[in-house]
């Protein structure tokens, strides 16, 4: 009979160790495996993981796509994660770092296909009947253990809420700090709220948005069910710029995951408050805190400065479409930090005029965010406008986290921060300023 209970023990004991705790207070790292791609000092490889993972609770690597022939998950970059092993390589940090978690994500914003209404369709289709999800749920349950991933990630690609543009020529209103014409705006007129429900409004373009909504929570349900012998962790990635009021229910997904991230998309004024009022919604419709994770982003949204711009640099200001891509994030109107941090001057170029350099313009109110400028030259060009986190709007943030009693916080993603320590003397400058105030 003793033996018996010693046996129940041990059980008990086996089975808690591969359960989530919802006390302990998280740091999730997102690792995008195409950094191993990028050119130059951008490009990021399993090497430079190692001084971060000390700070990380998970590790998110993304990302894996879906097959549109059967619905199966698949590897988005079968020579990287296969060939060259790099499932097996990332896995396998698990034996230097004991407490790492370690989950594959699905979508991201990465297995992109179709375009207008039909973009990324393949992810509502798959919800739409019970063969199709059942399909997806075993090619990933069957994936995940036969590379040993502590769980799954459902970055899940609905369509995007996208604001009408504003012609040049149509959209003149005026601000006392300066003009307000924004001719491209994928997400800038987020700085004002009120302002992008008068001029910018919401297009929200699935018909079926809420046959989706309930197909997703059996798809979480169900995904729970096959997982839940294994004591596979099942989370959640809310993307930028889909509007979760429309696909998430979390009063019914808060009993089937481990966790939920609330990312955003830019580092803007107010993009600040456009998260908040994402984790508020959450919070409000039944999750709990302690499964919420506040998304902080390592990366910065860089806008063209024109004559019209104004010389203040204080927003809203007039932009001229998205500014040019980084020499290593390769994308437009997208920086990493340490493609800011190194752009902006430091005080011996301040004293000699900017030589070029931007301007910081820190926030004192710990409520809006950090923003640097450089003005347009005499015909009009090489002016820049930049919004992004530095270590000390981070731990703001992670201090915000903690103060509310949130499960934790999410960095988006590390291969964006300063892996190199080309800012400062150590490298990942911004999980290490969050992880400290938390």
């Amino acid at each position: 009979m003793e033996c018996v209970k010693i046996g129940l023990l041990v059980l008990l004991a086996l089975f808690a160790g591969q359960t989530e705790s919802a006390t302990d207070t998280k740091v999730v790292c997102y690792y995008d495996s195409q950094a191993y791609n990028r050119p130059g000092n951008g490009k990021f490889d399993l090497n430079f993981l190692d001084p971060a993972l000390q700070f990380c609770t998970h590790l998110i690597y993304g990302y894996a796509g879906i097959k549109e022939e059967n619905f199966n998950i698949a590897p988005l970059d079968e020579s990287l994660d296969i060939n060259k092993q790099n499932y097996k390589h990332i896995v396998e940090l698990k034996r230097r770092f004991p407490g790492l978690r370690v989950l594959l994500s699905v979508g991201g914003n990465r297995d992109v296909s179709g375009e207008g209404s039909e973009k990324n369709l393949k992810y509502r289709t798959l919800l739409e009947s019970v063969e199709t999800r059942l399909a997806f749920i075993n090619s990933a349950h069957n994936l995940v253990k036969t590379y040993g991933f502590d769980g799954l990630d459902l970055a899940w690609e609905f369509p995007e809420t996208k604001p009408r543009k504003i012609r040049n020529k149509i959209c003149k209103f005026r601000s006392p700090l300066a003009n307000i014409c924004l001719t491209h705006l994928p997400a800038l007129a987020s700085w004002f709220v009120n302002l992008k429900h008068k001029i910018a409004g919401e297009s929200i373009t699935d018909e079926k948005a809420e046959e989706h909504k309930e197909q997703f929570i059996a798809l979480v349900r169900e995904f729970k069910n096959a997982f839940r012998h294994d004591g596979i962790l099942l989370t959640l990635s809310q993307l930028p710029n889909v509007n979760g009021t429309v696909y998430y229910d979390p009063r019914q997904i808060a009993p089937n995951v481990d966790f939920v991230t609330t990312a955003t998309q830019l580092a803007t004024p107010k993009s600040s408050t456009i998260q908040a009022r994402s984790m508020s919604f959450q919070l409000n419709q039944g999750l709990p805190a302690n499964k919420l994770l506040l998304g902080i982003p390592t990366y910065g949204r860089a806008w063209k400065l024109n004559e019209d711009s104004g010389f203040t640099g204080v927003p809203p200001v007039a932009a001229d479409g998205a500014a040019d891509p980084g020499p290593y994030s390769n994308e437009a109107g997208l920086l990493s930090y340490p493609e800011i941090c190194n752009k902006i001057a430091n005080q011996k170029e301040i004293k000699a005029g900017y030589l070029g350099k931007l301007r910081k313009v820190n926030d004192p109110t710990k409520r809006y965010g950090t923003y640097a400028y450089r003005l347009p030259d005499q015909n009009g060009e090489n002016g820049i406008w930049v919004g992004f986190e530095d270590p000390d709007t981070v731990g703001n943030k992670a201090a915000y986290a903690k103060a509310k009693g949130l499960g934790g916080i999410a960095v988006l993603d590390i291969t964006l921060d300063d892996f190199r320590g080309t800012c400062v003397s150590d490298n990942f400058p911004l999980l290490r300023a969050a992880k400290y105030r938390l």
